[in-house]
């Protein structure tokens, strides 16, 4: 029997993870990391830099796994993704099973926490489906955007004795036309609220916890302008953006 440990290591701090993440780091034999080849090298050099910092000893591997591609743009969104994920558990599989010896561990280490808009729990969960490979696995939460947001932005997330919705830029003229009005927004390279009509107050970050994190607060109409053009900080200071707000109507 395998094990994997899925760890949620944070926004991007090198310091942002639990007590219990860094003792499972300390547990591991292998690393897993998608290798997406999509600009994003720097998220592999972070995880490595959390591994420097965090992990006692260097008797360890770091095992890039290439990402399968996926379609960006489906007819049929939910396939596509559960193709996807077929695809990395059958990716994963592979090299658990060629690298990982029996009684082994090997760790995913999960940006944010994994239980909120990541993939690995259905992967893992895939290969277990899949019946080629005996693993069992934990989950290790960790700090998400949301949270780093709300800390960043000194906000309390609900309102008193209201709901919070969570949803992404696809989802968000759905939800609000469905009702909600006070709404985390998270995987949205569009900014989907510039479309919304009415008056809403947005509390805006990107790349949360790294150093060259942005935030943006206020009117959303007043503050589109410097949005925009921090994103393009982000994006030229790290070669990614990974951005997430919530907003309230006025």
């Amino acid at each position: 029997m395998r094990r994997a440990l899925l760890i949620g290591i944070g926004a991007g701090g090198l310091d942002q993870l639990t007590v219990e993440a860094v003792a499972a780091i300390n547990d591991a034999d292998v690393f897993l990391v998608a290798a997406k080849n999509r600009g994003v090298d720097d998220l592999e050099t972070l995880r490595k830099a959390i591994l420097r910092r965090h992990r006692a000893a260097t008797d360890y591997r770091v095992i890039k796994v290439p990402d399968p591609e996926r379609d960006r743009d489906p007819t049929d969104y939910g396939a596509a993704v559960r193709d996807w994920h077929e695809a990395r558990a059958a990716a994963y599989e592979s090299v658990i099973a060629a690298e990982v010896p029996e009684g082994g561990t090997c760790a995913f280490l999960v940006w944010g926490d994994p239980s909120l808009y990541d993939s690995t729990i259905r992967v893992v969960e895939r290969i277990r489906t899949r019946g080629n490979l005996e693993l069992e696995y934990e989950v290790l939460p960790g700090v998400s955007s949301v949270q780093l947001l709300a800390a960043r932005h000194r906000l309390v997330l609900n309102r008193i004795g209201g709901p919070i919705t969570i949803t992404t830029g696809r989802g968000l003229a759905r939800d609000v036309a469905a009702g909600a009005d006070n709404i985390v927004v998270m995987l949205d390279k569009d900014l989907a609220a510039a479309a919304l009509p009415g008056d809403w107050d947005i509390y805006w970050g990107a790349n949360l916890g790294t150093p060259d994190e942005e935030l943006v607060a206020g009117r959303l109409s007043k503050v589109l302008e410097d949005i925009h053009a921090a994103r393009e900080r982000a994006a030229s200071a790290r070669g990614w953006v990974m951005d997430t707000y919530l907003i309230r109507r006025a």
